[in-house]
């Protein structure tokens, strides 16, 4: 009896939303905080043959979604904005005559204010983009150049505002808890967005990622309180100036939150395309991650060779996995998830995370009623306590 209650059989889940999303890998400098897969610049970027490598990949991986209706695109990096406005609509006018691109889909292109042409911003708007990402981090001199930044606190507005007047909607990053950032300076920050009028903040605390220059050589920051501070200081500012909090880092207009990160929240299916991109796809027995190989050259000429040898690592998700990997995309949201959503996209009974969710209900990081599990106060603030439950 308890292998059946504790170990309940995995089920086909039916098939989840599905997004597509394109990595471009360049960046004009690369950031020394960032560990993404980014790669400066250092001669003229190839975009016709990385271009013709994503098509290829696409071809290679449309038995995997054939029929399949994509309701998002993301077009990530790196710094995507390095890429003509024609190279962008070569990519989106490939993804829709391969795929079955949901007319409302939302479409959203990173972006480098330092890169910002006022005629580079309308022609991917008339390539399809709705939806901007910018990089800003910080409108504050200093904290720019401690960054490592490329763009300057005018260029920052300037791309800002161009980008609100263009496009359906516009995401602003932001960071805090930045070197030598004291609580003022990061409320000049938020409210310097504010103004501007995104429909989407993104509120990121600064972290030491591992294999970054940034953590080989530790930057005086914030200690502990300061940063929790600054994080109680966002959620006051941006939910009086009527964003709602409804991701752990993210803030929205009504309508406006981010259609293609709610579906990686909600362990929706995605396709990833591109050098280092990652993927998750449902199928009638598995649930599958793929990753690509990483390096941009090894990539173009692993993708286009015959045969192509472009997938890095495939691996089908366990028992273990699903109930890991759900939770940890799932708790990011204030809201938390019903738990036939788990059902659903896990192919499990809730069953198989029942002791996890009593513990972290113990040990009050999680509140839960009959069609909610939601994480609290306590384990929005320490949400890598509460998801290492469920390891």
């Amino acid at each position: 009896m308890s292998e059946i209650l504790f170990n309940p059989p995995i089920s086909t889940p039916p098939r989840a939303p599905l997004s597509v999303y394109a990595h471009i890998p360049w960046c004009v400098r690369k950031c020394p905080y960032c560990d993404f897969n980014s790669h400066a610049q250092r001669e003229e970027i190839p975009e016709a043959r990385y271009l013709d490598a994503l098509t290829r990949d696409l071809e290679l991986a449309l038995p995997e979604v054939w029929g399949r209706e994509v309701s998002s695109i993301f077009i990530g990096g790196g710094t995507p904005s390095l890429f003509t406005p024609e190279g962008i609509d070569r990519l989106l006018t490939t993804l829709r005559t391969l795929l079955r691109v949901s007319p409302l889909a939302e479409i959203t292109l990173e972006a480098n204010p330092g890169t910002f042409e006022a005629a580079r911003f309308r022609g991917y708007r008339e390539a399809g983009v709705n939806r901007l990402s910018l990089g800003i981090q910080s409108f504050n001199p200093a904290h720019l150049k401690a960054l490592g930044r490329i763009h300057d606190e005018r260029e920052a507005r300037a791309a800002a505002e161009a980008a609100i007047g263009l496009f359906e909607s516009v995401n602003l990053d932001l960071m805090y808890a930045l070197p030598g950032q004291d609580l003022e300076q990061a409320r000049a920050d938020l409210e310097t967005a504010i103004r501007l009028g995104p429909a989407h903040l993104s509120a990121y605390h600064l972290t030491l990622e591992p294999n970054t220059p940034f953590a080989a050589r530790p930057p005086a920051l914030p200690d502990d309180d300061l940063a929790a501070d600054m994080q109680l200081q966002a959620e006051e500012l941006l939910g009086a100036a009527g964003y709602e909090h409804y991701e752990t880092s993210a803030f929205a207009k009504p309508g406006a939150r981010c259609r293609h990160n709610l579906n990686y929240w909600t362990f929706g299916d995605y396709l990833g395309l591109g050098a280092g991109a990652h993927g998750k796809l449902t199928f009638h027995d598995r649930i599958e991650r793929q990753a690509r190989l990483k390096h941009p050259k090894a990539y173009m000429d692993a993708v286009l060779a015959n045969p192509p040898g472009h997938i890095a690592e495939t691996r089908a998700l366990g028992r273990g996995d699903r109930v890991f990997e759900f939770m940890m995309n799932a708790l990011r949201l204030n809201a938390g998830f019903d738990p036939r959503l788990f059902e659903s996209r896990t192919g499990l009974s809730i069953a198989a995370a029942e002791a996890g969710l009593a513990e972290a209900q113990r040990r009050g990081l999680l509140e839960r009623e009959l069609r909610n599990a939601r994480p609290s106060a306590t384990g929005r603030r320490f949400l890598n306590e509460l998801l290492q439950v469920f390891l």
